[in-house]
């Protein structure tokens, strides 16, 4: 099973990491991580660099496609060249997959008009921007595309994935292995249930950095 992992400057680390760490337990997974060019790429904090071992010229094709979030996606909905590959690589593709901003490559690509789905909270009603139906569940699955809310989510999506792929016992071997079991010390995850004082900080940041709707 060939799972494709774009890599991009501002890529926000667990947003690969974490679907990365689920999806390679799969039997005969072959994963890799593609960028513009091969080397290491920046992540948003700018302390850690992930590297890519492909250039996106280099890759063809994917069973699934895994595309992350990141303050630098906010540019990217307008990179054609990127786009591009991402619509030709879902035509070989039997799952499509986004987490948190990486959504909204997959709508600047035209591949989520109409359907329901999730994104960061902070970017959530920019979806229908571009068509898509946003949804603030955790996990959305529409056919082939599956797309996760922030950042740890991703988690779930990639547990959900497995379950689809291999199915649910094996799903559960996976959560046990790498022992998620979520048990967060504050009730703080949800923009429902943080404290307004804390969503109004982040939402201040988020807009800062342009990746905010202009609800949020």
């Amino acid at each position: 099973m060939e799972i494709v992992c774009l890599l991009f400057d501002g890529i926000t680390a667990l947003d690969i990491v974490g679907p990365y760490e689920v999806l390679q337990r799969l039997p005969e997974a072959d994963v890799k991580f593609v960028a513009r060019q091969r080397g290491a790429v920046r992540t948003d904090s700018g302390f850690l660099a992930l590297v890519a071992d492909r250039a996106l010229d280099e890759v063809t094709s994917a069973d699934v496609l895994v595309i992350p979030g990141g303050f630098a996606t906010r540019a990217l909905e307008r990179d054609a060249d990127l786009l591009a590959w991402i619509r030709a690589i879902d035509t070989t593709t039997t799952w499509t997959t986004s987490v948190c901003t990486g959504s909204m490559l997959l709508v600047a690509a035209g591949l989520l008009e109409g359907k329901e789905a999730t994104s960061h909270w902070a970017s959530l009603d920019r979806l229908r921007e571009y068509g898509a139906i946003p949804t603030g569940q955790r996990v959305v699955e529409q056919g082939k595309y599956v797309t996760a809310a922030g950042v740890s989510s991703g988690i779930d999506m990639a547990l959900t994935l497995v379950g689809r792929i291999a199915g649910d016992e094996f799903a559960q071997t996976v959560q046990l292995g790498i022992e998620y079991d979520p048990q967060p010390p504050f009730d703080a995850g949800s923009v429902d249930k943080a404290p307004a004082a804390v969503v109004e900080v982040l939402s201040g940041l988020y807009a800062r950095r342009g990746i905010a709707s202009s609800s949020a």
